[in-house]
């Protein structure tokens, strides 16, 4: 059991590496092809690159719950990276990575509502703490008002733990196939994001040169393919407070590469912010975590009709 235990934590501490890695790649390929376009093109790269993994695992024909659960969580999945890649083209790197990093306080919020189970007052008296810290680090220097991107960052991170939350209640304890769920993400994204993007794909699939496609391709198996997989496996065998807060690891990384690669600058209002939010987030888990473990077990319920 721990050695599952640890092997779940350490995918999902994997796929928040490879997410925070993605914010640059993403924010220089809507410069030059838009958000819908990108979108669309590193969905119908992943369904390509899904294809393979399918014939070989081979998984039983799908029942119709069975696909409608996976189309639902690829709309999920469709609006979180809609929200967070036009998000981070009008915000930088550094502010998406923490932004999206709120999941770790609004997932076990989310899964106590689904289960519950009342949170005590000291939780959310940290995610105030953590709300202050989101405050200071969307508004800068003087208090500025936060940027529209700062807002899309904040409406993925709210859509994004619907989709966690919603990934491990419909689907544990079923006989569902990962690969057939992920499979059904990656087409409804594909389908979605290319009808939207239709009038300006042929431009930018032209206007792409290789560094472009490189970065598509990148987008499209490490960000998609291996973390939707990753995601899905990992959060059907824990919980999605538990996986909330490892991939709410994501903003560290995002940072580093943000200021190492990307040339952004962290200032002191800046980094007061980043450790009020995960110092709120850290010291909220902790809580959630106490809570949970001195609640008798909660039955997940399916949130879609038999």
């Amino acid at each position: 059991m721990l050695m599952l235990r640890g092997r779940v934590d350490l995918l999902l501490l994997a796929v928040a590496v490879v997410w925070g890695s993605s914010y640059l790649a993403a924010k220089s390929l809507v410069v030059v092809g838009g958000v819908l376009a990108v979108l669309a093109l590193r969905f119908l790269v992943t369904v390509l690159a899904m294809a393979p993994v399918v014939m070989a695992r081979r998984p039983p024909r799908p029942g119709r719950r069975e696909l409608a659960v996976g189309a639902l969580l690829g709309l999920t999945q469709a609006a979180v990276l809609v929200l967070e890649t036009y998000g981070v083209s009008l915000t930088s790197a550094t502010n998406a990575g923490v932004l999206i990093s709120l999941t770790i306080l609004l997932t076990p919020a989310l899964e106590g509502a689904l289960t519950r189970r009342r949170l005590p007052g000291r939780f959310f008296l940290t995610a105030a703490v953590a709300f202050a810290g989101v405050v200071l680090l969307v508004a800068g220097p003087g208090l500025r008002p936060p940027s529209t991107g700062d807002a899309l960052m904040l409406a993925a991170a709210v859509v994004r733990t619907v989709h966690v939350t919603l990934s491990g209640h419909l689907t544990r304890g079923r006989d569902y196939d990962t690969v057939t769920l992920t499979a059904m993400q990656t087409l409804v994204g594909a389908i979605v994001f290319t009808i939207a993007a239709a009038p300006v794909l042929a431009v930018t699939v032209r206007a792409f040169e290789p560094v472009h496609w490189l970065g598509v391709v990148y987008l499209a198996v490490g960000c998609s393919l291996f973390a939707f997989l990753v995601q899905l496996w990992a959060v059907r065998r824990t919980s999605a407070s538990r996986a909330g807060l490892l991939l709410g690891t994501e903003p560290v990384w995002a940072v580093l590469i943000g200021v190492g690669l990307g040339g952004e600058h962290l200032t002191a209002t800046t980094l007061l912010g980043i450790v009020l939010v995960l110092a709120g987030a850290h010291f909220g888990l902790r809580i959630e975590a106490q809570h949970r473990a001195a609640a008798p077990p909660a039955t997940d319920r399916a949130l879609l009709p038999a």
